[in-house]
């Protein structure tokens, strides 16, 4: 098999009210995402050779790869953002100036997508910054992939799959996941994901 992708390693310390068998899992299932992105790679090469006997199969490789593809990034993001420990941000920084001048307050922007996250069904809440217009843009993508802004980058990604949070909550709880989400969340780390982005 050919590696394109590599299963990049975490170090997240204890977490508040995210438990570590969870993250355990958690990550495990990452290194699934990458796994298959991977295979599929492999697997639409080979069909490729011959790209008209098999146009069924790797139109539905396509579209696999993408559901792969997409939560193995999603899941970079989430877990990079849970790295080094839960850090504030800070007053000063461009990240803030820039949710309250898209969402009127930092508060505010909080409330927006902790809302997001708790959409009804699988999927993610993502914060995407847009470089054509500098604006910040809150959205759900359902599953991994389906409902990600072309062209944008992501900022924050908050994973609202069952496994993220079933082993710490009943999913009649999963408000209190998303609470905890942002408890042990560095900031550090998402600014620069913004200011990689703008640059």
């Amino acid at each position: 098999m050919t590696k394109l992708f590599e299963t990049k390693q975490f170090v997240i310390p204890e977490l508040k009210g995210i438990s570590e068998k969870t993250i355990e899992e958690h990550l495990k299932l990452y290194a699934g995402y990458v796994k298959h992105a991977n295979l599929i790679m492999d697997h639409i090469a080979e069909l490729a050779k011959d790209s008209e006997k098999y146009a069924y199969e790797l139109g539905e490789l396509q579209r696999r790869f993408s559901f792969e593809f997409c939560g193995m990034r999603n899941h970079e993001y989430y877990f990079g953002s849970l790295e080094g420990g839960a850090k504030p941000l800070e007053d000063t920084s461009g990240l803030r100036a820039a949710l309250t001048d898209e969402f009127g307050s930092f508060e505010l922007f909080l409330n927006r997508f902790k809302a997001i996250g708790l959409t009804r069904g699988i999927g993610w809440a993502i914060l995407y910054y847009d470089k054509k217009t500098d604006r910040l843009i809150t959205q759900w993508v359902d599953e991994q992939h389906l409902g990600h802004l072309t062209d944008t980058s992501i900022i924050l990604a908050l994973d609202m799959w069952e496994h993220s949070y079933l082993f710490d909550y009943i999913p009649a709880q999963k408000k209190d996941y998303v609470e905890a989400f942002f408890e042990n969340l560095n900031w550090e780390v998402i600014e620069q994901n913004y200011l990689n982005a703008k640059n």
